[in-house]
């Protein structure tokens, strides 16, 4: 056992997640793939075993605490940068139909061979805008669960997440402490977009007690056709 599958191993089962000795084979392998493609690609500023197995792999195992997934659910990860919370969540449970998705084409490529390197099966990372990808009638409506990490303010995400997913689907905003006035500012893009507020889950990362807030958003209406606008404009003129 290394510092990163002991940490990991116990962080999990603080969350009530037991993790197979392959899956913590896995996770170490995934690892050490960040940290080498990292010296080539800014894939994160997080890098120690101990913060890795905390910050990442365990603060994306949270979104299976924060709202249920079903056997064989699909899954979309916006902005997925090094993986996260995608790759961690599909080697916890493989049943899941995962799509990854980033605009950064040296990205998409790391998570293409991590993929393979990792031998996971039924998931696939694509290169495109996730505006791009809500607009394209293959993608729309299609996923049961879409999550967002750190990728934008709740109302932007809303223009980007809530498109992709089912009726009745579930969208998690992976947030930090205190996302109350975030909250407030986007009712009404979570609104026009079709969502509705479900819960915050508000959990505590093992190990180093640092607070999350996890943001589910019904989808409890299709969204309007003309959602979501071209790319780069929900950023630059938020609803």
């Amino acid at each position: 056992m290394s510092i990163l599958t002991d940490t990991l191993s116990a962080g999990a089962a603080e969350l009530g997640i037991e993790l197979s000795e392959k899956e913590l084979q896995q996770f170490e392998k995934y690892y050490l793939m960040i940290v080498q493609t990292n010296k080539k690609i800014n894939l994160t500023a997080i890098v120690e075993e101990k913060d890795v197995a905390v910050k990442h792999f365990i603060d994306a195992l949270t979104c299976l605490k924060a709202a249920p997934f079903g056997r064989a659910m699909s899954v979309l990860d916006v902005g997925s940068g090094a993986g996260m919370p995608g790759i961690p969540i599909k080697i916890c449970r493989p049943d899941l139909i995962v799509n990854l998705v980033d605009s950064l084409d040296k990205r998409v490529n790391f998570l293409k061979e991590a993929i393979k390197g990792l031998e996971l099966e039924q998931i696939e990372a694509f290169h495109t805008r996730i505006e791009d990808l809500g607009r394209n009638k293959d993608y729309r409506g299609k996923y049961d669960r879409v999550l967002a990490r750190a990728v934008a303010n709740l109302g932007v995400l809303a223009e980007y997440c809530l498109p992709p997913l089912k009726e009745d689907g579930l969208f998690i905003a992976m947030k930090g402490p205190r996302p109350e006035e975030e909250i407030k500012r986007a009712e009404k893009a979570i609104a026009v977009l079709g969502g509705a507020l479900e819960k915050t889950a508000v959990l505590r990362l093992p190990l180093t007690g640092e607070e999350r807030s996890l943001v589910v958003i019904r989808k409890v209406k299709s969204s309007p056709e003309k959602y979501p606008r071209r790319a780069g404009i929900p950023a630059k003129k938020p609803l």
